[in-house]
C-alpha cells in the first residue's frame, strides 16, 4: 500500500507531469489485502482440473454469508456517513476522479454514490453502442498512467479496442483502494445545504428513488462530506442532477443544457471549466457542459479523463491537502513538445462569463 502514498508530480507546466508513470502499475500495488498466494492457487487449479468432476466447495451456513456482506455494508455506511469527498456517479469522469483523490491522498475518505447496478457510465461502449473507445492526445497519456492498451492512431488520437478495457481496469485499481468506497444502486436525491454551503447529499436506494411515485414515507438517508464532486452527466433521468438541483433550490440561476456537438471545443471547454461552481460542490465531466452551455463532444472521451483529475485536485485544495493546483501545475493539454494551450479566443471567453452561474448565498 506505501506506493499509493505518491504525492502529486513536481509540475512541468503540461499535462504529463499529472501523470507519474507511464507504466503499468506493478501487481504488488494493485494486490488484494486478502487474495489467495498465488502458488497455493495455482496448486488448486491444477488439482481440480485433474479430476473435474469431484470438486467440492467448502462448505458454508447460508446466515454467515447474509451476516458478512450486512456487516461490512453497514459498518462502510457507518464510516463514510460523514466523510471528505462524496463523488456523484460513476462515469469515467466521476471515477478518475476517485483515482486521481485515492492516488494523491491517500488519508482522504472517498463515498462514490452510483444509481446504477453497474458503474462506468456511458464508457462501456463507444459511440452508437460501437465497443471502440476514441481518446484524443494527449489525454492517453492517462490511459499509459493506468495500464490500457490502445492502438496509436497517429493523428492526434489513439484508440482502445473495447471502451470496457478503461472501465473495467480504472474500477478495479479505486475499489482496491482502502480510502474508498462505492455505493452502487445507491441515488442521491437532494443535497445537503448549510450557510450557503453544500456539505453532504441525501441518498436512497435507486429503486426506492425511482418508485416515489407508488409509495409513500420512504424516507432517505444522509452522507456529510466536506467536499461534494457531482459528476452526474448530461441530462436525463439521473442526469445533470447536481446542478439541476442547483438551480431549483436557488443558488444558480440558470443551467442552459449543452449546446450541440462540437468535439474540438467541446474537449477544451469541459476541461478548462471544471470548477467549483458554488462553495462545496465541485463540477466535472458532461455535467460541466450543462451548467455552461458547451457543446456536447459525443463520442470521445479523454476530456472524461482529465476533467475528472482536475476535479480531484480542486477537491483536495479546498480540503487544504496538497494538490497540483496550488503547487502550480497547469491543467494545460499539452506534452513536451506542444506548447499549444487549452483555452479558446477572447471573444469565446467573454462568451463564458455570460454562462457563468449566478451564485445565491443563502442568509446565515
Amino acid at each position: 500500500m506505501a506506493a499509493m502514498a505518491t504525492a502529486p508530480p513536481t509540475s512541468s507546466g503540461s499535462l504529463s507531469s499529472f501523470f507519474p508513470t507511464n507504466k503499468m502499475p506493478s501487481s504488488s500495488s494493485v494486490s488484494r489485502r486478502f487474495a489467495t498466494p498465488v502458488n497455493k492457487s495455482s496448486s488448486q487449479i491444477s488439482s481440480m482440473s485433474s479430476d473435474i468432476n469431484s470438486f467440492k466447495f467448502q462448505p458454508i451456513k447460508e446466515s454467515i454469508v447474509s451476516r458478512e456482506m450486512t456487516r461490512r455494508y453497514m459498518t462502510d455506511m457507518i464510516t463514510y456517513a460523514d466523510t471528505d469527498v462524496v463523488i456523484v456517479g460513476a462515469g469515467s469522469a466521476g471515477l478518475s476522479c476517485a483515482y486521481e483523490l485515492s492516488r494523491s491522498d491517500p488519508t482522504v475518505r472517498v463515498a462514490i454514490v452510483e444509481q446504477s447496478v453497474s458503474p462506468g457510465g456511458g464508457a462501456w461502449l463507444g459511440g452508437q453502442l460501437f465497443s471502440a473507445m476514441v481518446v484524443r492526445k494527449p489525454a492517453h497519456l492517462f490511459l499509459d498512467e493506468i495500464g490500457v492498451e490502445y492502438d496509436d492512431g497517429g493523428d492526434g488520437y489513439v484508440v482502445v479496442k473495447h471502451a470496457a478495457l478503461f472501465t473495467s481496469r480504472i474500477m478495479s485499481l479505486v475499489l482496491s483502494r482502502p480510502n474508498v468506497k462505492l455505493f452502487n444502486a445507491v441515488a442521491a436525491e437532494d443535497l445537503i445545504v448549510k450557510g450557503g454551503r453544500v456539505a453532504g447529499v441525501v441518498t436512497n436506494w435507486a429503486l426506492v428513488a425511482m418508485n416515489h411515485h407508488t409509495q409513500s414515507c420512504m424516507d432517505p438517508n444522509v452522507m456529510e462530506a466536506k467536499v461534494v464532486v457531482s459528476s452526474c452527466g448530461h441530462d436525463g433521468p439521473f442526469g445533470a442532477t447536481g446542478v439541476k438541483r442547483l438551480r431549483s433550490i436557488g443558488m444558480i440561476d440558470r443551467v442552459p443544457g449543452m449546446k450541440a456537438l462540437d468535439m474540438n471545443t467541446a474537449e477544451d471547454e469541459i476541461v478548462r471549466l471544471t470548477r467549483e461552481v458554488v462553495p462545496g460542490m465541485i463540477v466535472t465531466g458532461m455535467e460541466v457542459a450543462e451548467i455552461y452551455g458547451s457543446p456536447r463532444m459525443g463520442p470521445t472521451f479523454g476530456a472524461m479523463m482529465i476533467s475528472g483529475k482536475k476535479a480531484a485536485h480542486l477537491a483536495l485544495k479546498a480540503l487544504g491537502r496538497k494538490n497540483a493546483i496550488d503547487d502550480g501545475t497547469s491543467l494545460s493539454c499539452t506534452t513536451d513538445d506542444d506548447d499549444d494551450q487549452l483555452g479558446r479566443p477572447q471573444e469565446e471567453e467573454d462568451e463564458e462569463k455570460h454562462f457563468q452561474p449566478k451564485l445565491v448565498l443563502a442568509s446565515a
